[in-house]
C-alpha cells in the first residue's frame, strides 16, 4: 500500500468549544513522509507544530499540542478522521488556538475528505505491525490500554461511569472501513455536574446542545439549574426530569462510548505511523491515550526498521531451485535459501545459519561468528534476485558490486540463527544499474544493514 494525502484543500468553519471564537480550519495536501502538521496562520511567522504524541501538553478536556508558547487544542476529532480515512500526510492551517467543535463529532471532516478526494503517493505506507502484547495502565483512574496482534487496526472500548444512564458500555470497530457509518457521527458528551466547574475554568464558551450530548443524572435545585441554563443560553427545564439533553436524538444507545473510541483513534494518530493491531481500551481518556501513544513511539524508535513476518510453514515465493536458476552462486557461496516475499521494489529472503558453514572453521574455531563481508554478500544476493527476476533469460546475466556504503553491523550472527533479509530498490533500475538498501534481521532485531549499488551484465 502507498501513502495517501488529500487531492485538494477543504475548509470548515465553526466555534471553538472552549474559547467560543469563530474558527476557520483548512486541511491541505502534504508531501509524502511529512505526516500531520498544524500551522497557526493567525500568528506572526505562522509557526508549525508537528502533530505527534510528544508535543501534547494538556489532556484534561481534549488533546492540546504545542511548540513553545504556541498551542492548538481540541484536535482529536480532525485527527481521528484523517487517520481513519487513510490520510498519511496533511498540513492543517487554523486561525485560532483550537479546532472548531462543529457538531461535536468527526462526521463533517469525513464528508469533506470524501468530497475532495484522496490522492495516492509514491512512498509505501509504513505500517507498524504489532507482534506482541503492549500495555499501559493508570492505577489512579483505572484506565488500561492493551494492544494485541491483529491483521489490521481495530478497537474495542469499554467505559464505566458513575451514572445510571451510561453506567457500563462498550463499542467495537473491527476495521476502518466501518468508521464512517459506525463511529464518525458519535458526538462528544458532558455531565451537567461538570459544566459549572468547566465554566469556572473559563472553558466550554462555545459549548451548546448542537455540539454535545448533555447528561443530567444528578438532580439539583431548580434555581441552580435555571442559572446554568441562562449561562449556556438554553431553555429552562424541569429539574426533576433526569436524562439526556440534546437537540438531536442519540444516534446509538452507546453513542458516548463510540465517541470515546473516536477519540482513541484521534490520539493514536499522533503515533506517526499506521498500526496493524487490536486495541482493547478500558475506561479510556485523553491522558492514558497520550501515555500509550508516547509508549508506542518509543517502541517504534527501538524497532524503527521492523523485521518482516516469517512463517516457516508457508510455501516460499522462490525455492532453492528457482534461486539457482537466477543466481550463478553455488556452495559454499550461495547465501540465500529461499524467498518468502517479492514485490516490484522489495524482496524478503531467508538463510538458516548452521554450524556446518565452511567459514566457521576459521572464523573462529572457538567462537564461530559469520564474517561481516558475507553478511553484506547475502543481502546483495537477495537484491540480485530482485533485479534478475525482472529480466528475460536471467541465467544469462550476472550481478556485480559497484559500491557499498553505510555498512553497519549491530549484532553478531552465530550458528542456529535464522537470517531474514529485506532489500528494497532506492531508485528504478537504469542502464542495468540498481541502488538498493538492505537489512538483515535475527528475530526482531536488525543485525546488519548496508546501501549498495550493483550492475547486471549479460554473460559472454
Amino acid at each position: 500500500m502507498k501513502q495517501q494525502t488529500l487531492k485538494g484543500s477543504f475548509t470548515l468553519f465553526g466555534k471553538g468549544l472552549h474559547t467560543g471564537l469563530s474558527i476557520t480550519v483548512t486541511f491541505n495536501p502534504a508531501p509524502e513522509n511529512s505526516g500531520y502538521k498544524i500551522q497557526r496562520i493567525d500568528l506572526e511567522d505562522e509557526p508549525i507544530i508537528d502533530a505527534v504524541a510528544e508535543n501534547v501538553v494538556d489532556t484534561q478536556r481534549g488533546t492540546v499540542v504545542a511548540k513553545g508558547d504556541v498551542r492548538v487544542s481540541t484536535i482529536e476529532h480532525g485527527m481521528s478522521a484523517l487517520y481513519a480515512m487513510g490520510i498519511d500526510n496533511c498540513l492543517i492551517q487554523v486561525n485560532g488556538p483550537e479546532f472548531p467543535i462543529l457538531d461535536g463529532s468527526a462526521i463533517k471532516y469525513v464528508e469533506k475528505i470524501k468530497e475532495i478526494g484522496i490522492q495516492e503517493q509514491n512512498a509505501p505506507k509504513d505500517f507498524y505491525v504489532i507482534r506482541k502484547k503492549i500495555e499501559i495502565k493508570d492505577d489512579k483512574s483505572g484506565s488500561c490500554i492493551t494492544l494485541l496482534p491483529d491483521d489490521e487496526f481495530s478497537i474495542t472500548a469499554m467505559c464505566s461511569f458513575q451514572s445510571k444512564f451510561i453506567a457500563s458500555q462498550f463499542a467495537t470497530l473491527d476495521g476502518m472501513a466501518n468508521y464512517e457509518n459506525e463511529i464518525a457521527a458519535a458526538r462528544t458528551f458532558v455531565f451537567v455536574r461538570d459544566i459549572e466547574p468547566l465554566l469556572n475554568a473559563n472553558l466550554i464558551k462555545g459549548g451548546s446542545l448542537d455540539n454535545a450530548i448533555v447528561i443530567y443524572e444528578r438532580q439539583m435545585s431548580q434555581e441552580n439549574l435555571d442559572k446554568l441554563a441562562d449561562v449556556l443560553g438554553v431553555p429552562h427545564m424541569d429539574a426533576t426530569n433526569l436524562g439526556y439533553i440534546q437537540n438531536k436524538p442519540l444516534v446509538w444507545d452507546n453513542e458516548c462510548t463510540r465517541h470515546k473510541l473516536l477519540d482513541i483513534i484521534g490520539d493514536m494518530a499522533l503515533i506517526g505511523r499506521p498500526i496493524k493491531g487490536r486495541i482493547v481500551a478500558t475506561r479510556p481518556g485523553h491522558t492514558v491515550n497520550n501515555k500509550f501513544a508516547r509508549l508506542m513511539r518509543k517502541e517504534i524508535r527501538k524497532h524503527e526498521v521492523q523485521a518482516p513476518f516469517y512463517d516457516p510453514n508457508e510455501e516460499p515465493v522462490m525455492d532453492v531451485k528457482r534461486i539457482r536458476e537466477l543466481l550463478p552462486h553455488r556452495y559454499p557461496m550461495q547465501l540465500v535459501d529461499k524467498v518468502i516475499a517479492l514485490g516490484p521494489t522489495t524482496i524478503v529472503g531467508v538463510k538458516n545459519v548452521t554450524s556446518n558453514e565452511p567459514f566457521f572453521q576459521g572464523h573462529f574455531p572457538e567462537e564461530p561468528v559469520m564474517p561481516g563481508v558475507l553478511m553484506v554478500e547475502a543481502m546483495a544476493q537477495c537484491g540480485g534476485l530482485l533485479v534478475l527476476n525482472t529480466v528475460e533469460e536471467p541465467e544469462r546475466w550476472s550481478t556485480y558490486f559497484m559500491k557499498i556504503d553505510n555498512v553497519k553491523f549491530r549484532q553478531k550472527v552465530v550458528p542456529g540463527d535464522t537470517l531474514i533479509f529485506k532489500v528494497e530498490l532506492l531508485a528504478p533500475v537504469r542502464h542495468g544499474i540498481s541502488s538498493m538498501k538492505g537489512y538483515m534481521f535475527v528475530g526482531d532485531n536488525v543485525v546488519a544493514e548496508a546501501t549498495f549499488t550493483a550492475q547486471i551484465i549479460k554473460n559472454k
